[in-house]
């Protein structure tokens, strides 16, 4: 997936499963659609995204 962080095993993208969360799906949402997770690897990808996301301070800058 050009480096991009994914769940083990699995072509599914962290940001996938954040941007699926952004948009108001559930965890138990996104394991009917993609079976070979479990609610577990859900957990696990968002703790990733937080811990990635609170390493570095980013100017937000209004549009």
């Amino acid at each position: 997936m050009t480096g991009m962080p994914c769940i083990r095993g699995t072509r599914v993208t962290v940001a996938n499963v954040v941007r699926q969360i952004a948009a108001g799906r559930t965890p138990a949402d996104i394991c009917r659609d993609y079976p070979y997770l479990s609610m577990e690897s859900i957990r696990a990808a968002l703790e990733f995204a937080a811990d990635v996301s609170g390493a570095e301070t980013h100017e937000l800058i209004e549009s």
